[in-house]
């Protein structure tokens, strides 16, 4: 790749996966029921045709959604609320740190994880859904609040083109932030190698997860960090501020694997524990396959119901 076209965020929107994934809908699981294309209907509050349940008075509420039914059995005054037919909202949040560009085959991971998000982007924004993003490493670099026209993927892949990244990854501060800035129910696509602390990587999910949000989880590894494939004598440059390390790679290989096993458990039982759909992919892995793989999975779950309320 020229240094020319590394410099043009819209590498990122791969054509041949987008003409794949193109026929197929993301459905937002515990946020949208249906399956209509660019129409989804949310457990937002508002006043259409569909009752949802009744909560009582308060100053200020319109008298005209007052149950005077309910009154007249109780004595006293209830509002009815409505479910509101709405689209569905959507924030990519990136992971842009030092560690995520590791990688020796067609695509690092930054470039993987950048490609996916776009790709993403392009498909909700397709039916009409409103897509933001939140690009970080130890700060966040880029925010961009949704925005469902066409014309915003041009901003989103250009927020993800960030070729100086810091060397550490702010995950808990960053997830933070977004929690704060979310307004109402919707749909987060979390896209990192998750190399930090596993505490700070759960309180930060979950901070989203209270907020009732549906979270998506991508951990993104290059298919050498799973394969461990080195021999001989070998130089690993440490990343996000660790130490370089020369050695023989056959004396390391075995402890290598049983601690990766470990740390990819804690990772995927921590993610259903707190209720992520959480999704193992290698940057060795066809991008437009694991893509139209995840999206069926999602399509095939459609009948399941929105949430009761936020994860205790």
């Amino acid at each position: 790749m020229s240094a020319a076209s590394q410099d043009d965020p819209r590498r990122f929107l791969h054509p041949a996966t987008l003409a794949k994934i193109g026929r197929l809908e993301l459905r937002a699981r515990q946020v949208v029921e249906g399956f209509i294309s660019g129409l989804h209907k949310s457990p937002i509050f508002g006043h259409s045709i569909e009752f949802l349940q009744h909560r009582e008075y308060s100053h200020g509420d319109d008298i005209r959604h007052l149950d005077w039914k309910v009154w007249s059995r109780t004595d006293r005054f209830f509002i009815k609320q409505f479910e509101e037919e709405t689209n569905l909202r959507a924030t990519l949040v990136v992971d842009v740190s030092e560690s995520m560009r590791y990688g020796n085959g067609a695509m690092n991971k930054y470039e993987y994880a950048c490609t996916a998000a776009a790709c993403l982007a392009y498909l909700l924004l397709r039916q009409h859904d409103a897509v933001g993003l939140t690009a970080f490493d130890s700060a966040v670099r880029a925010t961009l609040p949704p925005r469902s026209q066409m014309s915003h993927l041009d901003a989103l892949v250009a927020g993800m083109n960030h070729n100086r990244p810091a060397k550490k990854t702010g995950f808990i501060n960053t997830l933070r932030k977004v929690a704060e800035s979310i307004s109402q129910r919707g749909l987060i696509l979390v896209f990192s190698d998750f190399l930090v602390d596993r505490s700070d990587l759960f309180k930060g999910l979950e901070m989203l997860r209270h907020r009732r949000q549906d979270i998506l989880a991508f951990h993104i590894l290059d298919t050498d960090e799973i394969s461990f494939p080195f021999a001989g004598s070998t130089k690993f440059e440490g990343m996000e501020e660790q130490p370089h390390l020369l050695c023989d790679p056959r004396a390391l290989r075995d402890g290598y694997i049983e601690a990766l096993e470990k740390y990819l458990v804690e990772v995927r039982r921590g993610c259903t524990r707190i209720g992520i759909d959480y999704h193992l992919v290698t940057t060795g892995d066809y991008l437009d396959a694991v893509l139209t793989k995840f999206l069926n999975m999602r399509l095939d779950d459609r009948g399941n119901k929105p949430s009761a309320g936020p994860v205790r």
